[in-house]
């Protein structure tokens, strides 16, 4: 797995992180749990995100993976959900915060996200100084967004990272980055890498640190027909709209959609969700494979309609 520096954090991340929805309904057993996370760090997965809306998932990424956590580097979204407090408020903020030290058994939080925050919230100011207080107590390392749109473009100037969604059917955000004309920086900072990890790459992109989410688009391409109600719905009406302009010499859609992902300038990241290791494994598979050729990479992006908002 290739390690990536994370914008001008000093943080390294996999280039293939594991979203960690999939493990908060309880479905699965903490057996199953335990080993699905310990055989992702051997995979050399280093990157888990979560969220204070994941059910479960804080709490069993703390239990199986604590005693890894030098190898690992900790992401969740806060901002709503803590009895007592307000939601998207400064006060808050803060115990949110130590809510997630606690299910994550950690000291340090490495990256905490605004779940979503709405654009007002943000203009605002004082929960990104409420957050910022918590990265000058160290109980967070970096502050960060998550989310879409005029939210997310807002939050790429006023934070030092974000997650929004990048895909073959969900490319506004990989526009906007491409606007945003900033050199390419070198990742700085001082923060050790994880442990039994390879060289970080050079970064692909700016200062600005990424995390992609949903570079699969749901795998809409899993339905014969539409799928009425189902999350990858929307994507998959936009799919149906452009499968037949793209050349993907060969490839099957999985394939093309996380190596154009990884190829985006900018992006460090892409999380990817899954119950099952193989199909994990799999997708870490398709990343060593790397880029996308050139031209295959151009007739994704001229495939997208600009006027696609991205999906929150």
């Amino acid at each position: 797995m290739k390690q990536r520096p994370f914008g001008s954090t000093g943080l390294t991340v996999s280039e293939v992180g594991f979203g960690a929805g999939h493990i908060g309904d309880g479905s699965m057993s903490e057996d199953e749990v335990g080993h699905l996370l310990n055989a992702l760090v051997d995979e050399g997965v280093t990157l888990f995100d979560t969220a204070r809306s994941y059910g479960l998932s804080e709490e069993r990424i703390g239990r199986h993976l604590a005693h890894r956590r030098g190898e690992i580097v900790l992401s969740t979204k806060i901002g709503y959900g803590i009895d007592g407090y307000e939601d998207w408020t400064p006060e808050i903020i803060e115990p949110a915060v130590d809510r997630a030290l606690g299910m994550l058994r950690t000291d340090v939080l490495d990256i905490v996200h605004f779940h979503s925050c709405p654009l007002d919230v943000l203009q605002r100011g004082d929960v990104t100084a409420a957050l910022q207080r918590c990265v000058e107590k160290g109980k967070v390392r970096v502050a960060a967004y998550s989310g879409d749109n005029e939210a997310f473009d807002f939050a790429v100037r006023e934070l030092a990272a974000v997650q929004t969604s990048i895909n073959i059917v969900d490319q506004r955000a990989a526009e906007f980055l491409g606007s945003l004309g900033v050199p390419r920086s070198s990742s700085g900072g001082t923060a050790t890498p994880p442990r039994n990890s390879e060289e970080p790459e050079e970064p692909r992109g700016t200062a600005l640190a990424v995390i992609a989410k949903r570079p699969l688009a749901n795998a809409p391409w899993r339905f014969a027909e539409r799928p009425h109600g189902h999350d990858a719905e929307e994507y998959w009406l936009r799919w149906k709209t452009i499968e037949h302009e793209i050349d993907r010499g060969g490839m099957s859609w999985d394939e093309l959609a996380l190596r154009f992902t990884l190829g985006v300038p900018g992006v460090h990241s892409a999380i990817v969700g899954s119950r099952n290791l193989d199909n994990m494994r799999a997708n870490i598979a398709i990343a060593s494979k790397g880029p996308l050729p050139e031209e295959i990479h151009r007739s994704v992006r001229q495939s997208f309609r600009t006027e696609w908002p991205g999906k929150i």
